[in-house]
């Protein structure tokens, strides 16, 4: 008996019916094994319930402004109080347009995907609802092979139905929008707000909003910054999409359409304003949250549970300091070129480091005109480097050592190695050091000092001279024209009067690194110390000789503002009295008046009333500048990387390298009202400490002197004159004979 063949449409019918039966078993069987934890357990409604999303810490300066953040990822929580209506419908609209509807899963939109991707061949996205997304960004995927994708989907749906058990609507959207990538290593729609538009969520407009959510679809390719024609066309589409669901009428959504982008892009990891101060503050934070761990055993952690940093830098001294280094180091570099092309160290730099087969290569370059992308080989780009000038600035409170400005280096992303701390030979900026010490034993500012040239057998024949070479057998110096003129022979002079062990015990008074050795050239500042610790000394003859430690944290708060540290004002330390300050600085006004500070005065036109001081190394291989006033203490270190590089002549002088920076920041605050009634206050010091200006700055000895007092009498100092004396224009014949008999000699 022959046997009916089937007809091919009943195999086709019968082959796909067991296929469609065979899927659908195995996806029930697999639906089930992900259910039961096969793939990895599920969180659970507890689980659900807890779920705390990571989020930085902020970091805050003393005007309130958000000047750095620390995160594993860079996440800000808001309220869905700082949410606009116009985010919650882009979103909807362009995402989940039935998201108020559904419970977790949309069947409807899987069966469009089903059709239109499987039959249709058209690529519309993977059907997924928003709850499901948020599923994705808090639990994220696995790899299970081919597998990956079919159980990665079943457990968004799972973990989604279940988000919508636990969770209303408005919390499912809140913590969407605190945890969805918006590409940029940025997290969180209050982030993005930052990033993007420099404002924060709850003051996004509808095209903001629009360009938000268009960063959805693709971070990178509808990065608004990146690409912002891609951008601008997503965004007109999420507005389109905004306008079909009646969230915007047609006539806004065509004017919104023909908006710009709007941007006001600010990356504080990238631009940095404040690095050095942010990385150091970190420091800081995390040693007291350690404390408050080992007092409480509550432990916090920095990167994810959302602190707020509260600190001292003040924003506007800031930037007046960082416009200040790069207006000085943009002049002054290329004069450092000039003089190293014409000399030999470059060539000789070179034949050293000399590499093998160095090809070319394409580098990014910090230049004071951005970062360029350049051509060049591994030895040209260490080079540009090697010689590059950098410079360090601080500014800090003397009454408490709250730090207002911290800048150690060029730039903190590409010149991470903070100046601010590195020790480098500190040169005339130590004198004042010596001359408080010798105030407090005893010494005047009308004390006459030796001028004259000399070897010290006992220390190598080592012989001090003054900057200008200049010396005299015949006359002492004042005491307090040494000091304000930087006069290195008098300076020594003093120091083996007032002795090494009365100067030893200040510097540890000042908290100075171990000082060992018996050279006397410490006392024209052959000792290395750092910025920090020399604005911190500073600090104390501004502050009348209370010396308070330095630092940047005024509070720290939890997420939710609860506070978990709040400084208290410490006890400051008594190193100097309150009369040899006052003595002091008198003194060192005259160096902003008429010594090495003058152009304070001269170039600058700066009427506050400062005290200062000037430091310039051997081989000029360091710059320093210091200026206070009682209310504030302004330092900068000016130099390369290494002493081997440094400028041949008078470039390389304090007065030259260092004070223009200094003098540009006290310029911008002498502009702002504010700060200007704030720190440029003047000093209290009484009238007649100023008396030492009726000591004539020379004092000749032997018979020339004999005579000049006899016949002359005491001459008094010009305060107009950073060198010379005042003389009588009139002066008797006997006076004038024995000055053409003995005339001073040059």
């Amino acid at each position: 008996m022959r046997t009916k063949k089937k007809s091919p449409l009943k195999k086709i019918l019968l082959y796909s019916s067991i296929a469609i039966l065979s899927v659908a078993l195995f996806s029930i069987l697999l639906f089930f094994m992900v259910y039961m934890g096969a793939f990895g357990s599920l969180p659970n409604k507890e689980k659900l319930l807890a779920i705390h999303t990571e989020q930085a810490s902020l970091v805050y300066s003393s005007d309130g402004v958000i000047i750095g953040k620390y995160f594993a990822k860079n996440r800000t929580n808001v309220g869905w109080n700082d949410i606009p209506d116009n985010l919650v419908h882009a979103l909807v609209a362009t995402e989940d347009r039935r998201f108020f509807t559904h419970q977790g899963y949309d069947l409807r939109s899987y069966f469009r995907v089903l059709v239109k991707s499987i039959l249709l061949g058209e690529n519309t996205g993977g059907g997924s609802t928003l709850t499901q997304q948020l599923a994705k960004n808090l639990y994220g995927r696995h790899d299970y092979g081919f597998l990956s994708l079919p159980i990665d989907k079943i457990k968004e749906v799972i973990i989604a139905s279940r988000l919508e058990d636990v969770y209303s609507k408005k919390e499912l959207l809140l913590l969407y929008l605190n945890s969805v990538p918006f590409g940029e290593n940025v997290y969180g729609v209050e982030s993005a707000a930052h990033r993007y538009f420099n404002k924060q969520a709850r003051d996004l407009t509808p095209d903001e909003s629009a360009v938000l959510v268009a960063l959805l679809k693709a971070n990178t390719y509808y990065d608004p910054r990146l690409h912002p024609e891609h951008s601008i066309q997503r965004r007109n589409l999420v507005l389109t999409l905004m306008e079909q669901q009646h969230y915007l009428s047609p006539e806004e959504a065509t004017r919104l359409k023909k908006l710009p982008l709007k941007l006001d892009y600010e990356n504080v990891s990238l631009d940095a304003p404040a690095g050095y101060f942010v990385y150091q503050v970190k420091q800081r934070a995390i040693k007291i949250l350690d404390s408050i761990q080992g007092k409480t055993g509550k432990d916090y952690n920095i990167e994810t549970d959302g602190l707020k940093i509260y600190t001292t830098l003040n924003v506007q001294i800031q930037r007046f300091a960082r416009e200040a280094v790069k207006r000085q180091l943009a002049v002054m570099q290329p004069r450092l070129d000039r003089e190293l092309e014409n000399s030999r160290f470059k060539k000789q730099w070179f034949r050293q480091h000399h590499i093998k087969n160095d090809s070319r290569r394409e580098v990014d370059l910090f230049t004071w005109n951005g970062i360029q992308t350049k051509n060049i080989t591994q030895l040209d780009s260490l080079w540009y480097y090697y010689k590059m000038l950098n410079a360090a600035v601080l500014v800090t409170n003397p009454k408490n050592g709250a730090v207002l400005s911290w800048i150690g280096g060029n730039n903190f992303r590409y010149l991470p190695f903070d100046m601010v701390l590195s020790h480098r030979q500190i040169a005339s900026t130590f004198k004042p050091v010596l001359y408080g010490t010798a105030l407090e034993n005893g010494y005047s500012p009308c004390t006459y000092l030796n001028n004259e040239e000399k070897k010290y057998p006992n220390y190598q024949d080592w012989e001090p001279q003054n900057y200008d070479h200049s010396s005299s057998t015949d006359s002492t110096v004042a005491f307090w024209y040494a000091l304000a003129n930087s006069m290195n022979i008098p300076t020594v002079d003093l120091y083996f009067k007032v002795g090494r062990e009365n100067l030893i015990n200040t510097c540890n008074k000042l908290d100075f690194p171990a000082i060992t050795g018996n050279d006397p050239s410490i006392a024209i500042g052959s000792l290395d110390l750092s910025l920090a610790e020399i604005v911190r000394a500073y600090g104390t003859f501004a502050n009348n000789g209370e010396m308070n430690n330095l630092f940047m944290i005024n509070k720290i708060t939890d997420a939710s503002g609860n506070i978990l540290y709040q400084r208290n004002s410490s006890e400051s330390e008594q190193v100097f009295s309150k009369e040899t300050c006052q003595t002091l600085t008198a003194v060192l006004q005259q160096v902003i008046n008429q010594g090495t500070g003058i152009d304070i005065r001269k170039r600058y036109g700066i009427q506050a009333d400062l005290a200062g001081k000037t430091g310039t190394a051997q081989d000029y291989s360091n710059a320093w500048f210091m200026a206070y006033t009682p209310d504030i203490v302004l330092g900068t270190w000016v130099g390369a990387s290494t002493p081997d590089v440094h400028f041949y002549d008078g470039n390389g002088t304090g007065a030259s390298l260092a004070l223009p920076i200094v003098a540009n920041v006290i310029r911008g605050i002498e502009k702002n009202p504010e700060l200007s009634l704030k720190y440029l206050t003047p000093f209290n010091i009484p009238e007649n400490t100023y008396a030492f200006l009726q000591c004539d700055p020379y004092r000749q000895i032997g018979i020339k002197g004999f005579f000049n007092r006899l016949f002359q009498g005491k001459a008094k100092s010009d305060n107009r004159s950073p060198h010379a004396t005042k003389e009588k224009k009139n002066e008797s014949g006997i006076v004038s004979f024995f000055k053409k008999l003995f005339g001073r000699k040059k």
